[in-house]
């Protein structure tokens, strides 16, 4: 069962523009993108291309590597190290994906079996560990230093941001500044150095390259918190998952930190009976919902995500108006009102 909240994004007129102008603006360099992710995912070992083209054929946005190409794009940047870049973004979000599936015991990704149910979980783990490398030999051929450092720290700091969320799973007292530096690390992190890149590479002043990575880490982090939005108030068709997937593997996302907070004493020996003891039973996440729903946690949170999209709007300030501008801006309303 799932709450369908409403989505959309209230903070002004035009906002539901999407993702579709940033497309069209990029669509000619993703396109070497793909080409250029292709002939990287060749190996004589047969199982690697099988594995990796199962997730990075299976229709993401690709929105990452479009926000590289964007950034790029505004401050003037000409040369093929933003192809290049935006495909190494893209193989290491690919790469936390395959790892991820595995942490969580996920079935399904992007509405496919998850690459671990058809190969395994070593398998899993060790072709993400051949798409890190592959980024990372990537970046060494555009041959910035400073873009190298970028995305390297950004690879160190997703993965502490795993084990983080590991310390905080199924733990029920998780504070919402504890979960945010999750967000912050696990998610938000990639959006930053993958938006940063751009204006690095282009030579532009550092005020532009800290006013990038914060478009794309607020940006980030306003993504992840729809995301736990939708886990129970989406529409299972659009999710690509089951409604409810955070909740059946205890996960600690904001929704549920809202709801715990505000509950009374039986309402917490629920969630604690649920998430940290994980005696889960087949009517507890229509209760689960009930108890968001009651206490205002999935809107609480999409307002909270709303909050973080004006802050990455206002990060874009800087920058003058162009084409690239307008579409990054769109950005924000697709991130903040999307139903998938």
């Amino acid at each position: 069962m799932g709450v369908v909240v409403p989505l959309e994004d209230r903070s002004g007129a035009g906002e539901l523009a999407g993702i579709e102008p940033l497309a069209q603006l990029v669509a000619p360099g993703m396109e070497r993108v793909n080409a250029f992710i292709l002939s990287r995912t060749g190996s004589d070992v047969a199982m690697i291309p099988e594995v990796a083209n199962h997730l990075i054929s299976s229709g993401g946005k690709r929105l990452r590597p479009m926000l590289t190409l964007a950034t790029a794009a505004l401050c003037g940047y000409s040369g093929d190290g933003d192809v290049k870049l935006a495909a190494a973004v893209e193989f290491m979000h690919t790469a936390t994906l395959l790892h991820d599936d595995v942490v969580d015991g996920s079935e399904m990704r992007r509405g496919k079996l998850a690459a671990r149910m058809l190969w395994g979980n070593e398998a899993s783990v060790l072709v993400g560990d051949f798409l890190l490398g592959q980024a990372f030999k990537m970046m060494v051929e555009v041959g910035s230093l400073e873009a190298l450092r970028i995305l390297s720290e950004a690879a160190a700091v997703i993965a502490e941001g795993e084990v983080m969320q590991l310390s905080a799973a199924k733990n029920t007292t998780t504070t919402e500044d504890d979960y945010l530096a999750v967000v912050r690390g696990k998610t938000a992190e990639l959006f930053a150095a993958a938006c940063e890149v751009g204006p690095v590479i282009a030579g532009r002043p550092k005020a532009e390259q800290a006013a990038a990575r914060s478009y794309g880490m607020n940006l980030g982090v306003a993504f992840q918190l729809v995301d736990d939005a939708l886990d129970y108030g989406g529409r299972e068709a659009n999710l690509g998952k089951k409604v409810g997937d955070d909740f059946r593997e205890g996960k600690i996302t904001l929704p549920v930190v809202l709801a715990y907070r505000r509950g009374s004493a039986d309402e917490r020996v629920f969630w604690k009976r649920a998430l940290e003891d994980g005696e889960i039973e087949d009517s507890d996440l229509t209760e689960a919902i009930r108890l968001l729903v009651r206490h205002g946690a999935i809107e609480d949170t999409l307002a909270r995500a709303r909050h973080y999209g004006a802050i990455a709007r206002d990060a874009l300030g800087l920058f003058q108006d162009r084409p690239e501008t307008r579409a990054l801006l769109d950005v924000v309303g697709f991130v903040t009102a999307r139903a998938h």
